[in-house]
């Protein structure tokens, strides 16, 4: 399957990013309309549209991406004070670029959420 989303051309290096993680499995950048002071998207390299789509034996990543962000928080020094973490999945969940991936906000108190527009 070739991804032709935004996220898989930083994967291949066709458009620049603001790089600040990468292994094998995974990549971290942060995000150019930020929605809190930092703003860090965590992304797969294994091209997985939505939630919806990913397979029992694929769940992993999940856990992976969850990782490398609080990883990231800790490193950065500000897992004390919070950050949130969010994942979308599908238009009325917010979802815009069609391949998984976390959000990491943080750097300000953060309102709450969940409420429809």
């Amino acid at each position: 399957m070739t991804d032709t989303t935004i996220f898989g051309k930083i994967i291949r290096r066709e458009i620049p990013a603001d790089v600040v993680y990468e292994d094998d499995d995974l990549i971290a950048f942060r995000d150019i309309a930020p929605q809190a002071p930092v703003h860090v998207l965590f992304v797969p390299k294994t091209p997985i549209a939505t939630l919806n789509d990913l397979q029992a034996e694929q769940a992993v990543v999940v856990g992976r991406l969850a990782h490398a962000a609080a990883a990231f928080a800790q490193r950065e020094g500000f897992a004390e004070d919070g950050y949130r973490l969010v994942m979308n999945c599908n238009g009325d969940g917010g979802q815009t670029v069609f391949q998984i991936h976390l959000h990491l906000l943080a750097g300000a108190q953060l309102g709450r959420f969940g409420t429809p527009r």
